[in-house]
């Protein structure tokens, strides 16, 4: 006999209640942001930039080939809540598992369109058996804004300092993890570099013991304006050691050169944005997933932006030893226009440290 499905209840900031089938049960709150890829669900689950959001998937169908580990960028599951048109059994299990609730039969088009009118808002979500419109909205009252999650480095950052590839000959890099993904790992160790994976309230005399050739500040979640530690590092050793930045990192970079950022309406999340090379005319496809950008480069060159909105999508200073990309040039998923990203930033990596 199939067991009768479960309610759910998604409560909306402005008021709205959308009635939706339970898969995972729970009740939760966060940012209700969307992403449109259509593939990469393993990947974007388990992206640590999702910290505190409720992830909705614009496409319909999600899970339909299957759940597996070697496709997980870290750990574990990062968004509070996912919501879908429909999931399938096997992603269902792993939320489940994970306690990540999770609902679907309602109608994403609606809710995506609203979250593009309107912008991400915060959301209260009540899914199965004791799942109410109240429970939901009680949920929503408690929800507080991303820029309010102060401490959110700490919820997504390594405690303790970890090194990959202690044999390689490439260069030392020091990976300042605010929620790093584990593909820009990898993209380093591909290319033979030690790589150096440290918390994201890291100091200045602890970087300088390591004595990388590389400073690395990884991508996140949340308001950069919260990562007030890799701020302090970043401008401590800008001109000194070479700097490269990924995503929030790009921001964090940023606002440590006295330049500026703000929130955006619904952020960029997909695989599909396309970036224009301002020097070369190159447009690349590349993989995005932020809700904050960059307003003011500070003494940094824009060198590429977002063809759909013109936000900075690249920051260099060759006097300051500078590379930053806004996207996520490790793919995964995605599309690899944009790998050779990281040879650049190795390339960097050689130049000669200024004490």
């Amino acid at each position: 006999m199939t067991a009768e499905p479960q309610p759910a209840y998604l409560a909306l900031e402005g008021g709205r209640l959308i009635e939706a089938r339970s898969r995972a049960p729970g009740d939760t709150e966060g940012e209700l942001v969307f992403t449109t890829a259509y593939t990469g669900y393993e990947e974007s689950l388990t992206d640590p930039s999702y910290e505190q959001q409720v992830l909705t998937f614009s496409y319909p169908l999600i899970g339909n080939y299957g759940v597996r580990a070697d496709r997980f960028e870290s750990d574990r599951v990062h968004p509070r809540a996912v919501v879908a048109r429909e999931l399938t059994d096997e992603i269902v299990s792993w939320l489940t598992e994970e306690g990540v609730p999770a609902i679907d039969h309602l109608d994403t088009r609606d809710l995506v369109t609203g979250i593009r009118d309107e912008g991400a808002m915060q959301c209260g979500i009540s899914a199965g058996p004791n799942a109410s419109a109240d429970r939901a909205r009680e949920r929503l009252e408690g929800c507080i804004a991303m820029s309010d999650h102060r401490q959110i480095g700490e919820q997504v950052s390594t405690p303790d300092r970890v090194t990959h590839n202690a044999d390689g000959e490439g260069p030392r890099v020091a990976l300042i993890d605010c929620g790093a993904k584990g593909s820009i790992i990898s993209s380093l160790v591909e290319r033979d570099a030690v790589v150096e994976v440290l918390p994201h309230d890291t100091t200045r005399a602890e970087v300088d013991a390591l004595d990388p050739a590389l400073l690395f500040v990884s991508n996140g979640p949340g308001d950069p304006a919260n990562f007030t530690d890799a701020e302090a590092l970043v401008a401590s050793t800008a001109g000194e050691i070479p700097l490269a930045g990924i995503c929030l990192g790009q921001q964090v970079v940023a606002n440590a050169l006295d330049g500026g950022t703000e929130k955006m309406p619904f952020g960029h999340r997909g695989v599909n944005q396309p970036v224009r090379d301002l020097r070369s005319g190159r447009v690349v496809m590349t993989t995005q997933n932020h809700g904050y950008t960059v307003t003011d480069p500070g003494p940094l060159d824009v060198t590429q932006i977002n063809v759909n909105d013109d936000t900075p999508e690249g920051l260099e200073s060759e006097e300051l030893g500078v590379i930053t990309r806004q996207y996520h040039p490790e793919a995964t998923p995605g599309p690899n226009d944009s790998l050779e990203f990281f040879d650049e930033v190795l390339t960097l990596a050689e130049r000669p440290r200024t004490d």
